[in-house]
C-alpha cells in the first residue's frame, strides 16, 4: 500500500518543478523513502504535471520484483542513495533548462546572486565521461559523489541535477535557487 499523505506531497511538488522546468513532461525521478527498506518513485510512464497514486510505485530496496520494470529508469540510483545516505528521506533528480545549459561551458557554477552565494557559494559540475556507458556506472559515481559532498546537490554536465534531503521543503529550496541563480548567470553573459 502507498502511502496517500507521501503521494499527495509529491504529486503537489511534482507539479510546482514541472512549471518551474526542472521536470520535463517524461524527464525526471521524484522519490521518498518510506521506511529501512522501501520508497516510493514515480513510475515510468509518469506525466509529471499530472500525478496521482497511480503515477508512483512502492519498491523495495533489498528485493526486486515485477514493480521494478514499471519504475523510472532512475530507481537504482535512488535505492543506492537511499541505502548509503541514511540522511536522505527525498530524492529529486531532473534536468533544469538554465542549469543544464550552464553545465556545457563550465566546471563549476560560482554563484554571484545574494541566494547562490549564502546557500552554496560553488558548486562543482561532474563530468560523466562517456555517456554510452553513463548507465551502467550512474548509481555508484551519483551515491559516492553525494557522500563526499556536503550540498546534497550533483550537477552532472549535460545530464542533470540530483538533490536528496531530509527536509522536503530544504530539497525544495535548493532546486529553487540554484535554478535561479543559473538562469541569472546566463542573463548576465548575454549581456557581455
Amino acid at each position: 500500500m502507498i502511502d496517500k499523505k507521501a503521494v499527495k506531497l509529491l504529486s503537489d511538488l511534482s507539479l510546482t518543478m514541472f512549471r518551474k522546468n526542472f521536470f520535463g513532461i517524461y524527464h525526471g525521478a521524484i522519490s521518498a523513502k518510506q521506511d529501512h527498506n522501501t520508497f516510493i518513485i514515480n513510475k515510468s510512464d509518469a506525466v509529471f504535471d499530472k500525478m496521482d497514486e497511480n503515477s508512483f510505485c512502492k519498491l523495495n530496496m533489498n528485493k526486486q520484483d515485477y514493480r521494478w520494470k514499471i519504475a523510472s529508469i532512475e530507481s537504482h540510483i535512488h535505492s543506492t542513495i537511499y541505502n548509503n545516505i541514511h540522511e536522505a528521506k527525498y530524492i529529486a533528480f531532473g534536468v533544469p533548462i538554465y542549469t543544464t545549459a550552464y553545465t556545457f561551458e563550465h566546471d563549476e557554477i560560482i554563484f554571484e546572486d545574494f541566494y547562490g552565494k549564502t546557500n552554496f557559494k560553488s558548486v562543482k559540475v561532474y563530468n560523466p565521461g562517456n555517456y554510452e556507458t553513463w548507465y551502467d556506472r550512474n548509481s555508484l559515481e551519483i551515491t559516492k559523489y553525494l557522500k563526499e559532498n556536503n550540498e546534497h546537490v550533483m550537477i552532472i554536465k549535460g545530464i542533470g541535477t540530483y538533490v536528496y534531503d531530509r527536509d522536503i521543503n530544504n530539497l525544495i529550496k535548493k532546486i529553487a535557487i540554484l535554478e535561479n541563480s543559473c538562469r541569472l548567470l546566463s542573463i548576465k553573459s548575454s549581456f557581455k
